[in-house]
């Protein structure tokens, strides 16, 4: 079914997210967009929170962020598409600078900066360097709210059923049918894996799977060394 004045819609892929949904909601209640929740068998009541919070949709998917984004891309009745995480959320004005970004027809999607919602130095540290890996290698990952024009992704098949690095293939997908606008506005992120696990060592983790990835490593060998969980 599509939805009469849909421009945008937001997938947010969700695992036991019942304490955080209501972030990535909240934002993005606005005219013109519909909120797509794609959930992986929460055990906490994530789905009956995201429809007591009125999302316009709440799927079930396969677990596994990719089998969610492309649950719900294949749902979307807008022409552009965003994936938000459930722990994170976009600062007011964000539909517009998407919608102004896209009016460019060589622009086939793009991404927000990246900000942490918590104190300190090291945040700010990592800060600088999503923005520098961003800005130089063109590779923003998915917490920065990655948004994409729904005919690249019909061209190119979906979202692949990956282990790891989806945000990454989708940023590839984008750049091979145009270029990717880097927005100035914001998305807020929780600083939750880093707070959990030390930041160096969460810092040290995100950089040697991405040069796993970077050197073509098998998916599933970088998904099995990342997700362990790290010593004590």
């Amino acid at each position: 079914m599509r939805l009469d004045g849909v421009a945008i819609s937001v997938v947010i892929p969700t695992l036991n997210e019942q304490t955080q949904i209501e972030r990535a909601l909240a934002c993005t209640r606005l005219p013109g967009v519909e909120r797509i929740v794609v959930d992986a068998n929460s055990s906490d009541g994530t789905p009956q929170t995201a429809r007591f919070l009125r999302a316009e949709k709440v799927l079930q998917a396969l677990p596994g962020r990719a089998h969610q984004m492309d649950a719900g891309y294949r749902e979307a009745a807008g022409a552009i598409v965003l994936f938000l995480h459930a722990d994170t959320r976009l600062e007011a004005g964000w539909s517009e600078a998407v919608l102004a970004a896209l009016e460019d027809p060589g622009v086939a999607g793009g991404a927000f900066r990246l900000r942490f919602e918590a104190p300190g130095l090291g945040y700010r540290l990592i800060e600088r360097g999503v923005d520098l890996r961003t800005r130089l290698a063109g590779l923003p990952y998915g917490d920065q709210a990655l948004f994409v024009r729904k005919r690249v992704l019909d061209q190119a098949g979906g979202i692949p059923p990956v282990p790891i690095f989806e945000d990454l293939d989708l940023v590839q997908t984008i750049k091979r049918a145009g270029r990717l606008a880097l927005l100035h506005a914001c998305v807020w992120t929780s600083a939750r894996r880093y707070a959990r696990n030390g930041v160096l060592r969460q810092l040290l983790r995100n950089n040697t799977a991405l040069a796993g990835y970077l050197l073509d490593v098998e998916r599933d060998r970088i998904a099995r060394w990342y997700r362990r969980r790290p010593a004590a």
